[in-house]
């Protein structure tokens, strides 16, 4: 271990002199006295004298107030198709037996075709077998909503902010804005039209909330998007539950045709609203049959690389996900242009057998989609990184720690799926269960993966544990394991690194910056930012709607992190493909609705949607920044 630690050091400081070398935006204290420069301000005027003349005028109102709409979206001119249609595509997958099911309740005795593995009833025992606590269909909608258009008194933007961007660039022709959500988070209907159970279906403990009813988006989906089309959002970035399309989880089951109807029907409606759709295969939300039958005892929910296990490592998952991926694809990749295999995979990775069947079921489906489907779209998967820096970017053991842990949340998963090399050591040494690569697995993992999908939420300030990472890593028991680095949100002043708010998100543009240098500059691919978003700290203690829509710390959050975007772009030559904000509205996430990460404020009760002025403000910071906006 003295080797690999050795070895380590030296790859750290290699590492950082290159990145020093190479990133303009890198991290350095530096003292400074004197007046703050004002850039903005000519020269002249700071040597003006400090002597102004007072005089007196006749008193009149005539403070004016600048109104405009949002521009909504125009219909598209012209359709254009990633892959051939389902038809032309089913011969390259085994024939499918589809099927519908209804919906379930508790004690629902009313399904008779026993005899039938995969009938009604077969169906309704999966939900009995999971048994949601304090199951609920309340819920105010059983149908499709028909959308209405969205009245212009809505549509009129919010005040400015006193102090705003002052940059001067503009968006590359082909940079990719747009919004996300996750089916888990927002769809309710849990147990309808067919869907099967799902880890994220009974994640809540009893007394917690649950995502039974959520934004009951299943039926209200045309609304949604009918508002973001309406505000000018161009993509909408969602999440296919496997529960959903395949309710029995297993190659060999029954397909849901009534699952396969409505996502189809979404994408045709996103695209005639002139919006681009991308679709994500999986966002936590694991059908229950990989767990085994002690679901119940709630395990799963004690991660050791994240929060819990997504059941990853189930040996039957790799060939099930491939066999679910594939359906995906040729049923929907003519229209959709971006594809997202996992969500955040470390977050629910709990062995190496995990992260080996993660790894691998990617680059498969990934496969099946370049070399069979033959699609010309584009495909990745999405990786979690709170960025760290070092503490004192001065000391070598700080620097040494954050590349540590920014390894083992993206090289263990980019080094083969991108650069096609082994695991990096910051991982091996501390899942020592891993699965070894071999060369072959290397060649064939190689290159799957388009762009770098990264969510930046928030940046980390990293420093070694006590006893330094070698020896945590032998240490399962020790509180920083398997990571193995100091984390906090001060910086060696004391002070917090950024605005807080809740759920230990902080305002770090500068650190976002930095992040889009370190991913270009070390993977060489384009970076696409998936999720990024701010929870406003106390906004769901307010009493008063108009205190929640008028969200100044989101608008300031997003148009910091936006600027600074372009500033890596423009003056760090990284390629940044894109941006998806997260969330289009606020939703359950994962046993609470108090993180409101949301452009739009939800009413539990009646379900309407009130946009927020970072909504706005959002918006109009990219469409005046973008060649592709058009004002109607």
């Amino acid at each position: 271990m003295a080797r690999i630690s050795q070895h380590l050091s030296t790859i750290a400081l290699l590492l950082e002199l290159s990145i020093i070398h190479i990133c303009s935006a890198q991290q350095v204290y530096v003292f400074t006295t004197g007046i703050s420069p004002r850039p903005h301000c000519s020269a002249s005027y700071d040597k003006a004298p400090a002597t102004p003349t007072y005089r007196f005028s006749q008193f009149s109102f005539t403070q004016t107030e600048t109104y405009r709409y949002a521009t909504s979206i125009p219909p598209p001119r012209t359709t254009k198709t990633y892959a051939r249609p389902y038809r032309k595509l089913k011969t390259l997958i085994p024939p499918l037996q589809t099927t519908t099911w209804g919906n379930w309740n508790p004690n629902d005795t009313a399904a008779t075709d026993t005899a039938d593995p995969y009938g009604q009833a077969a169906w309704s025992s999966l939900w009995e077998w999971a048994a949601p606590a304090n199951y609920t269909t309340t819920g105010i909608y059983s149908t499709t909503v028909t959308p209405t258009p969205i009245p212009s008194s809505e549509l009129v933007l919010p005040p400015k902010d006193y102090f705003g961007p002052t940059d001067c660039y503009k968006f590359p022709k082909d940079f990719i804005f747009g919004v996300a959500g996750s089916a888990c988070q927002i769809e309710g209907a849990i147990a309808r039209e067919g869907k099967g159970p799902n880890q994220m279906d009974v994640w809540s403990e009893p007394g917690e909330p649950n995502n039974y009813v959520t934004n009951e988006n299943y039926y209200l989906y045309k609304q949604d998007i009918e508002r973001l089309a309406s505000l000018g959002v161009k993509y909408y970035s969602f999440t296919i539950p496997w529960s959903r399309i395949l309710p029995f989880a297993f190659p060999g089951t029954p397909v849901n045709s009534a699952a396969i109807n409505h996502y189809n029907d979404l994408i045709d409606f996103v695209l005639s609203k002139g919006m681009t759709p991308t679709v994500t295969m999986i966002h936590f939300d694991t059908p229950l049959q990989f767990y085994g039958t002690n679901i119940t005892s709630r395990q799963w929910r004690n991660g050791v690389m994240g929060v819990g296990s997504g059941a990853y490592g189930n040996p039957l998952f790799e060939d099930s996900f491939v066999h679910y991926g594939k359906i995906l694809l040729t049923h929907f990749s003519d229209r959709v242009p971006i594809w997202f295999t996992f969500n955040e995979p470390m977050l629910f990775c709990d062995t190496g057998a995990s992260v080996n069947n993660v790894i691998k079921s990617h680059a498969r489906v990934v496969h099946f989609y370049k070399e069979v489907i033959k699609g010309t779209g584009k495909i990745g998967i999405r990786l979690h990184d709170p960025f760290s820096v070092p503490l004192n970017p001065q000391n070598q053991t700080h620097i040494a720690a954050a590349h540590h842990i920014n390894s083992f949340h993206l090289d263990t998963f980019w080094n083969p799926l991108v650069l096609g090399i082994d695991y990096p050591e910051s991982f091996k040494m501390a899942i020592t269960d891993y699965v070894p690569l071999t060369p072959k697995d290397l060649a064939y993992l190689k290159g799957t993966c388009d762009f770098l999908s990264i969510q930046p939420y928030t940046a980390s300030v990293a420093s070694p544990p006590p006893g330094g990472i070698e020896s945590c890593a032998k240490n399962s028991s020790s509180e920083y394991f398997p990571f193995c680095v100091k984390l906090q949100s001060t910086n060696i002043f004391g002070w917090n690194f950024g605005y807080r708010s809740y759920s230990r998100v902080y305002t770090t543009p500068e650190y976002l910056r930095t992040y889009l240098n370190y991913l270009w500059n070390t993977f060489r691919k384009p970076v696409f930012i998936t999720e990024f978003g701010f929870p406003v700290f106390g906004e769901a203690d307010k009493e008063v709607r108009e205190d929640m829509l008028y969200d100044s710390p989101r608008s300031n959050y997003y148009l910091s992190f936006m600027t600074e975007v372009l500033k890596a772009i423009w003056e760090d030559g990284v390629n940044v493909m894109g941006a998806l904000a997260w969330s289009f509205a606020d939703n359950w996430e994962f046993g609470d609705y108090d993180a409101r990460f949301g452009l739009q404020v939800v009413d539990r009760e009646t379900q309407e949607r009130y946009y927020k002025k970072s909504f706005f403000d959002l918006v109009g910071f990219v469409r005046d920044r973008h060649p592709n906006y058009e004002e109607s």
